[in-house]
């Protein structure tokens, strides 16, 4: 963990910050770009990451997050049938575009574009998780019950 955080990890912790909850942004030395290398670096289970997915409408072209659990892969069938229109995963540029993040970095919040989110239900089986903040080595540990405030989104089954 560094003392001071790179410009994107601090744009999160600023965003943390504005919500008023005493989240700490952290920058690890090994990558957590994926859940699995994510769950290894921090010491937890893999079911324990909260990965930020975000998906492409069509035809509307709306950038959709689902924040799953790093065990669980997204039905997109399901996440069609809430958003109301067909949906796939969005390539690299339009991530960046839509949340101002890289893929293996992209945090539950503080994106460039507001977008309808959903949260795996599946996450409020543990008490504390992980997400990336904002970089392919930052996390912040919260609380399931912490996300929809810091989403706007709501608990769905999302697999």
């Amino acid at each position: 963990m560094s003392g001071e955080l790179s410009a994107s990890a601090g744009r999160v912790q600023q965003a943390l910050e504005a919500f008023g909850l005493p989240l700490r942004v952290v920058e690890l030395p090994a990558s957590t770009r994926t859940a699995m290398e994510a769950a290894e670096a921090i010491g937890c289970t893999v079911a324990q990451i909260a990965k930020s997915i975000v998906f492409r409408a069509e035809p509307s072209g709306q950038p959709i997050l689902v924040v799953a659990s790093g065990a669980n892969r997204v039905n997109l069938d399901k996440l069609s049938i809430l958003v109301g229109e067909p949906v796939s995963l969005a390539d690299p540029a339009f991530v960046r575009e839509a949340t101002g993040f890289v893929i293996g970095g992209v945090p539950p919040i503080g994106h460039q574009r507001k977008m309808s989110t959903f949260l795996d239900e599946d996450l409020m089986d543990h008490s504390e998780i992980w997400a990336a903040a904002g970089t392919p080595y930052a996390v912040f540990r919260l609380r399931p019950a912490d996300l929809p405030r810091l989403t706007g989104g709501a608990f769905v089954k999302t697999t």
